[in-house]
C-alpha cells in the first residue's frame, strides 16, 4: 500500500467516525483538512528519511570504492617489491570493496527509485490539500448561506403567526368595513336627492299645467 492510498485510509476512517457521532458539518470539513495537514507532515518526514538514506548509501557506495582503489595501490606496491602474494591478497580485498560497492549502488538505485515516488506522492497530497481548501472554503460559504436562508425562513414563519401581525390584519378589516359603510351611506343619500330633485320637477310641471288651464277659462 502506498503512502496516498493509507493516508486516504486513515483520513476516511476518522471521517466515518465523525458522520456516525453526526458532526456539524463545518467540523467535519476542518478535521479532514486538519487530516490531511497531519498526513502531509508525516508524508514530508518520510521522504526526507528516504533522501537521507539516499545520501548515506551514496557516501557507503564512493567509501568502498575509494577502499578499492587504496588496495589497488597497494597491490602494485606488493607487485613492486616482489610480494606477490600480498598482491594476490590486496587484490582479493579490492575485488570484496568493488562488491560492496556494487551492492551498496543497486540499494541506492532502489532507494532513489522509492524517493522520487515518495516525491511524487507528496506533490499530489500537496495538490490535494490545496483543492481541499478551495473546496472547504466554498462548502463553509454555502454552509451559511443555507443557516441564513433557514434563518429568514424561521422568522417568516413566526411573524405569520405573531400577534402583532394579527392585530394589524384585523384593523385593516375594521377599517375596510368602515369604508364600505360609509360608501354605501353616500350613495343612499345621493338617491334620496336625486328623488327630492325629481319631486321638485314634477311640482314644477302640475304648477305650469295649472297655469295653463286658468288661462284658457279666462280666470288667469
Amino acid at each position: 500500500m502506498n503512502l496516498l492510498d493509507r493516508i486516504s485510509r486513515l483520513i476516511r476512517a476518522n471521517l466515518n467516525d465523525l458522520l456516525r457521532r453526526a458532526e456539524d458539518p463545518e467540523k467535519i470539513i476542518e478535521q479532514a483538512v486538519l487530516d490531511m495537514k497531519e498526513a502531509l507532515k508525516e508524508a514530508r518526514e518520510q521522504v526526507a528519511a528516504a533522501m537521507a538514506e539516499a545520501k548515506r548509501l551514496e557516501r557507503e557506495v564512493e567509501s568502498h570504492l575509494k577502499e578499492a582503489a587504496l588496495w589497488e595501490e597497494k597491490a602494485k606496491e606488493a607487485l613492486k617489491a616482489g610480494r606477490e602474494d600480498l598482491a594476490k591478497e590486496a587484490l582479493r580485498r579490492r575485488k570484496r570493496a568493488l562488491d560492496l560497492a556494487e551492492g551498496f549502488k543497486a540499494q541506492l538505485e532502489e532507494q532513489k527509485g522509492l524517493t522520487d515516488r515518495l516525491m511524487t506522492q507528496l506533490k499530489a497530497l500537496e495538490a490535494k490539500i490545496d483543492e481541499a481548501e478551495a473546496r472547504k472554503k466554498l462548502l463553509l460559504a454555502r454552509k451559511k448561506g443555507v443557516e441564513a436562508a433557514e434563518a429568514v425562513r424561521r422568522m417568516g414563519s413566526r411573524l405569520e403567526r405573531h400577534p402583532a401581525l394579527e392585530a394589524f390584519e384585523e384593523m385593516e378589516a375594521r377599517i375596510l368595513a368602515m369604508e364600505d359603510r360609509h360608501e354605501a351611506l353616500k350613495e343612499l343619500d345621493g338617491q334620496d336627492l336625486d328623488k327630492e330633485l325629481s319631486a321638485l320637477s314634477a311640482d314644477k310641471e302640475v304648477e305650469e299645467e295649472l297655469l295653463r288651464l286658468k288661462r284658457e277659462l279666462g280666470q288667469a
